[in-house]
């Protein structure tokens, strides 16, 4: 029988899950054993997965999941190096040159066991068949507001958390701005029609702030791009991948512009791909934005793992966009498991 282990996951503010309780009611029903660890973090109740029919299985018990378990999570594991013999399905953010992403493959490599990357579960047409994207848009554009805020009151922004709702989100942000004599600021998002670019257009739309909406049609050129310097706000919504243009180079921070906050959603600091070089390092919830110049000011809010900030909307969207693809464990050789696992075959 295929075995389904739902990890806890162990990095600090990290409250989603990839599955809810319908979803391994489901499941089960479809002949997978569910196993799902107590977690203290997670934003979703355990007593659901118990009423499902799951099995519970103690917090971070995972690395004595039987070997044939497939353990599921979301973000990275604890990086203590040890050989990895499972099979895991996670974000593993290993094949674009990220520099932490070599150490990963190699415990898989030591383990013998599987990265079933969720950033590459594709259609044949490489279609992600689940993303996070639009959440993660929608809250990277609003700490680069609180961003942009704190500017306008002489200050740099305080540390950030987790919302029960996007309305208590945009309660907050909606006083925050409303406090501030200045006009709204004038975004502009690049990758504005694919799911991360809506959930940050949406997000902008609603406080007001007017949007210029870029996608592949307006960087084809592969730049320079001033009109990005025009804006108050950047929101770079485009991952980085072989042949991403620059949109903002470095001696962007030394021009005369109007930019003074970026918001790179993709966040991909350490990849050889970066479109936003003025960065080097991921940003924290109690750090949330990185000041890279003081004249003119310019931040960057670079958080990896944005849509834990509204961790009930952003589980229970993924999950259903997940959970057909679950179904399918059962064949782990063909469909979107199969392509996969070439990909991580093809990288180790």
């Amino acid at each position: 029988m295929t075995h389904l282990w739902v990890r806890a996951e162990q990095r600090p503010n990290e409250e989603r899950v990839g599955l809810t309780p319908e979803g391994a009611l489901a499941l089960i029903a479809a002949g997978i054993r569910v196993t799902v660890e107590e977690s203290h973090v997670r934003a979703i109740p355990i007593d659901g997965y118990k009423a499902a029919g799951c099995e519970i299985a103690p917090e971070n018990s995972w690395p004595d999941a039987p070997k044939d378990a497939i353990i599921f999570g979301l973000k990275e594991l604890p990086e203590d190096g040890t050989p990895l013999p499972h099979r895991h399905i996670m974000f593993g953010h290993a094949y674009k040159g990220q520099h932490s992403g070599r150490a990963l493959l190699e415990r898989f490599k030591a383990g013998g066991g599987t990265l079933y990357d969720l950033e590459y579960l594709v259609e044949e047409n490489g279609r992600r068949v689940a993303a996070f994207g639009y959440w993660a848009g929608y809250a990277g554009a609003a700490v680069t507001l609180k961003t942009w805020a704190a500017q306008q009151r002489g200050a740099e922004c305080s540390p950030v958390g987790a919302y029960p709702s996007k309305d208590a989100l945009n309660s907050e942000l909606l006083a925050e701005l409303d406090a501030i004599e200045a006009n709204r600021p004038r975004a502009i998002v690049i990758g504005a029609l694919g799911r991360v670019g809506t959930g940050a257009s949406d997000l902008c739309t609603a406080m007001g702030v007017s949007v210029t909406k870029w996608d592949m049609a307006e960087t084809a050129s592969g730049g320079p791009f001033p009109e990005i310097l025009d804006h108050d706000l950047f929101l770079n919504c485009i991952f980085a991948r072989p042949g991403t243009p620059v949109f903002v180079p470095h001696e962007a921070l030394a021009a005369d512009r109007k930019l003074t906050a970026i918001g790179d959603v993709a966040c991909d600091p350490d990849s050889d791909y970066n479109p936003v070089p003025v960065y080097d390092r991921a940003t924290t919830w109690d750090a949330p934005a990185l000041r890279v110049a003081t004249n003119p000011v310019l931040d960057v809010v670079a958080i990896d793992n944005l849509p834990s900030m509204l961790p009930v909307e952003s589980s229970e969207d993924y999950a259903a966009q997940l959970l057909p693809s679950l179904l399918t464990l059962t064949d782990l050789n063909s469909g979107v498991w199969g392509r996969a696992r070439d990909t991580f075959d093809n990288h180790v």
